[in-house]
């Protein structure tokens, strides 16, 4: 942290040394004192209360988490294009009745009396959320230095896993320009982070560069550049020859995506997207695969459909192409069977159905999951590529500005055997419930 300590002093003393273009942009409204800048700011303060039912095949009993989630936080008000954002974070666990996986993400055993119970990634924890201050001296530019939570795009790559009561944050340096007619830019360093297990990776960096142009207000084109050099962040799995000792990664793509309106009622949904991942800053040769998604589908009113086909390839079922700094939760199914891609790569079919009746908000998948690379099926002699089936369900509901509640059911039915009857590798069957009430500041 001392570097990171280092650049936000340098880039503090760079950015007042440029001549303050918002001045003119400035309104009336704007505090002239630190005061000010602190009562007229603005509320980074939830709430969230979870109950989350867990049946896994296999495991004896079943998980019953009672947890609640507090963030608690101010952003001021820019005083001299300045603002400084808090957030404190308590995670505070009602019951014991299931394994948050704390004793294994630190290089412990499973305590003998959670064995049987499935894994809630939910531990008990108390920290700094977020912490940055954001400069805005520059028209349509902010800079914000410190720790923060990121999402882009649809989250594939880089997400804050806000589901998970822990989310994750990242400790750097990001820089977002909007200055030229239609074109987002967006350029971060950042030193470390911390995941949603709690723990901390500060061995490293990420770099991120990434543009998106509007070329209409519902549709965009996005190129992006993530450069993860953690040797440590990432996948674990057994592998042809010896073990993985370094994930650092490069991966470059391409994005198009949107929704191109037909009449007043329909409109015509697609998605393409494309990227290429290596190697990078001593990561293993292996490390080579390409990532596809095609999908398309239409709305009408406030209902849509569509279909989608995603691609995590393999590389000779040495590697399988990772996404370790995204939301995983929302994709190959939500019930998180397949949060790291098997070496033998993924291939999900999936189609999506959304919409609403009254104030509920109504939602619906189904995934067909194989991989890329036929495995040899535990129990037979033949090869296969089937991993499974899942159904999720989801209804959510908005009481005021203020409240908000949401039910989940996620099942996952496996396919073939993937690895050894007893194999930590198989993807069980798995069915969660979920319920989830927040109130917002």
């Amino acid at each position: 942290m001392n570097r990171t300590s280092s650049i936000l002093l340098a880039v503090i003393a760079a950015l007042y040394a440029l001549p303050t273009l918002a001045d003119n942009a400035v309104k009336s409204t704007a505090p002239t004192t630190l005061m000010e800048a602190i009562t007229m700011g603005t509320p980074m303060t939830n709430f969230r209360l979870r109950y989350e039912n867990v049946d896994q095949d296999g495991k004896l009993d079943e998980s019953n988490a009672w947890t609640m989630r507090s963030l608690i936080g101010w952003q001021t008000k820019p005083l001299h294009h300045l603002s400084v954002a808090a957030q404190l974070i308590n995670v505070a666990q009602f019951n014991h009745d299931f394994y948050d996986g704390t004793n294994t993400t630190f290089g412990g055993v499973t305590p003998a009396n959670k064995v049987n119970n499935p894994l809630v990634v939910d531990p008990d924890y108390t920290g700094i959320n977020q912490f940055f201050v954001e400069w805005t001296g520059i028209e349509n530019t902010k800079v914000r230095i410190g720790r923060q939570s990121v999402k882009l795009d649809n989250v594939r790559f880089i997400g804050n896993v806000e589901y998970r009561q822990v989310m994750q944050v990242f400790d750097g340096i990001a820089v977002e320009h909007k200055g030229i007619q239609n074109i987002e830019l967006y350029a971060a360093h950042f030193e470390a982070l911390r995941r949603i297990t709690s723990e901390y990776f500060s061995a490293g960096d990420v770099d991120i560069a990434h543009a998106t142009w509007k070329f209409s207000p519902t549709e965009n084109l996005t190129a992006y550049g993530y450069f993860q050099d953690m040797a440590k962040n990432g996948f674990t799995y057994p592998t042809t020859g010896a073990a993985f000792t370094n994930n650092s990664s490069k991966t470059f793509g391409l994005r198009a995506d949107g929704s191109h309106k037909v009449d007043a009622d329909w409109k015509v949904l697609y998605t393409a997207e494309y990227a290429k991942q290596n190697d990078y800053s001593g990561g293993d040769s292996r490390i080579d695969a390409h990532y596809l998604r095609l999908g398309a589908g239409a709305g009408f009113g406030n209902w849509s459909a569509r279909i989608d086909r995603e691609l995590l390839s393999s590389n000779n079922s040495l590697y399988g192409f990772q996404t370790p700094l995204a939301t995983g939760h929302l994709f190959q199914g939500l019930g998180d069977s397949l949060l790291t891609t098997p070496k033998d790569g993924i291939k999900d079919t999936f189609i999506t159905l959304g919409g609403k009746v009254a104030d509920v908000q109504l939602s619906a998948e189904y995934h067909w999951l194989d991989s890329d690379r036929d495995f040899s099926a535990a129990g037979s002699l033949a090869n296969s590529s089937h991993f499974g089936k899942e159904l999720d369900l989801i209804a959510g509901y908005s009481y005021s500005k203020n409240w908000s509640g949401k039910l989940e059911y996620f099942s996952f039915k496996e396919g073939d055997l993937y690895g050894a009857v007893a194999s930590a590798t198989r993807k069980r069957d798995i069915d969660k419930f979920m319920a989830t009430m927040m109130y917002t500041f």
